[in-house]
This record gives C-alpha cells, sequence and structure tokens, in this order.
C-alpha cells in the first residue's frame, strides 16, 4: 500500500490524465528503510513506537488501505457492480459484457475471501497455495469457456 501511494504520488500525468512516467528518485526509499533498521536495531526507537496508541495505527493503516483502492482495477469494477452502465465512465473493460465483468469480479472477490479464510483459520500455513492456485483458476476459467479468452485478456490485462 505505502508503495502505490508514493509511485503515485511521483507520477508525471499528460492533459489527458495517463500516466507519463515518474520521478526518479531514490531518498525515500533509503530513508524509509533506515527508519525501519534503527527500529530493529535499536531500542529506543523500539521504545518511542511501543508509545503510539493502537487505534492510531489501525487508523493510519485503515486510511493507507482506503487512499490506495482509487485506480484499483478490482475495487473499480466492484464499484462497477452497483453503478447504472449507462451513467458510469468507460473504462477499459468497457466493451466485455457486463455479466462477464459481474462474473469475474465475482470469481475474484470469493478467491479474495477465500485467502482471507484460510489466512485465519488453523490450516493457515497454507496461505501460499492458496496463491498459487489462483493462476491454474484463471487459465481454467478460459480453457472451461466460462471467460473468453479475448475477453479475459482485456479482464487480467494488468
Amino acid at each position: 500500500v505505502r508503495s502505490i501511494s508514493h509511485v503515485r504520488a511521483l507520477s508525471k500525468y499528460d492533459a489527458d490524465g495517463k500516466v507519463s512516467g515518474s520521478v526518479e528518485q531514490r531518498v525515500t526509499g533509503v530513508a524509509i528503510h533506515s527508519l525501519i533498521g534503527a527500529c530493529v536495531l535499536f531500542s529506543k526507537p523500539r521504545q518511542l513506537l511501543t508509545q503510539v496508541p493502537l487505534p492510531v495505527l489501525m487508523g493510519l493503516f485503515m486510511y493507507l488501505g482506503t487512499s490506495a483502492l482509487p485506480g484499483n482495477e478490482m475495487w473499480e469494477r466492484i464499484k462497477g457492480v452497483f453503478k447504472d452502465a449507462s451513467a458510469a465512465k468507460k473504462e477499459r473493460w468497457s466493451n466485455v459484457p457486463r455479466g462477464t465483468v459481474n462474473l469475474f469480479t465475482a470469481i475474484q472477490v470469493a478467491c479474495l475471501g477465500a485467502m482471507f479464510w484460510v489466512k485465519e483459520s488453523p490450516i493457515g500455513v497454507l496461505f501460499p497455495v492458496v496463491i498459487a492456485m489462483l493462476a491454474p483458476l484463471r487459465f481454467g476459467m478460459e480453457k472451461s469457456g466460462i471467460v473468453k479468452k479475448e475477453y479475459m485478456d482485456v479482464l487480467d490485462d494488468e
């Protein structure tokens, strides 16, 4: 999440609002990782961090998470389920039938739910297996005809 926000902040946009490049710099990365290293290696920074109330940290993480949602394709498709198709702005996947987009999005949400369930269950150590099964699931949806190849290429482009 931190990386997504940081990349967006350093992006250059053209007149159409598309990303045309980014500002290259390494200062932030070095500073962030130096602070993380200081917290790991020295006791004073850790003591300072223990003084931060837990609700403040939870609020910070919630802000970082929600600020990273706009522009995320899955989030935009989830919002699209509740929008009127005639009033919604044209997206990259607008040429794909709405039912196919909604089915693909529902499958993605189900996979996300399965990952959370496995992560929180006693078999949480198998979490990487669930992630590894996402690629075969994608190709299985394409091969079985649940989602046509040309639609899958559009929906799963980035």
